[in-house]
């Protein structure tokens, strides 16, 4: 049977379903890293200008368009800068379990899955549970790579499954005559 369409799991409904001690069978986690590129010029301060993409919604985000995401932005700004010149960072971690209660599908599906009326279900995947304003993920890099990590954030920004806005949080001063 297919996974279900995002859209379905979007919206906060209901309290957090984090407890893994108690949950069997929960699958892994898709996102490899959550910080890539130059960790140690980004832990010092090297790095100028910090720009964060954050959520316009409240939302779940599942694990694989947080993955989706990290990757189109890293391999973007990585190709220009290399891999000491930016830092990039998701700061939000897939707690949240979804469930999915599996309906049979074809001819006789209407005999066969009867099933109960809200059902638990199985454990299908993670995700994060986002608030409006929250930061999704970072790039810490240099003045003269702004417009780069701008456009690696927008691509992250259409992997999510909400609006997203992309704020410089530090570097004003480094970026007057590059803007």
């Amino acid at each position: 049977m297919a996974r279900k369409p995002a859209s379905m799991y979007r919206q906060l409904k209901g309290p957090a379903y984090t407890r893994r001690k108690y949950i069997g069978g929960v699958p892994n986690n898709r996102i490899m890293q959550f910080h890539v590129g130059n960790r140690r010029a980004a832990e010092v301060g090297e790095f100028k200008v910090v720009i964060e993409l954050r959520s316009d919604n409240n939302v779940q985000i599942r694990h694989i368009a947080l993955e989706a995401g990290r990757v189109i932005a890293n391999s973007t700004i990585r190709k220009v800068t290399g891999m000491d010149g930016y830092s990039l960072r998701v700061h939000t971690f897939p707690h949240h379990v979804l469930r999915e209660n599996k309906q049979a599908t074809g001819a006789g599906a209407d005999r066969v899955s009867q099933g109960m009326r809200c059902a638990f279900g199985k454990n299908v995947g993670t995700a994060a549970r986002v608030k409006r304003g929250q930061r999704i993920m970072s790039i810490q890099t240099n003045p003269e790579h702004y417009l780069l990590a701008r456009d690696s954030l927008r691509k992250a920004s259409m992997k999510m499954p909400t609006p997203c806005t992309i704020r410089l949080i530090s570097g004003h001063e480094h970026l007057k005559g590059l803007i």
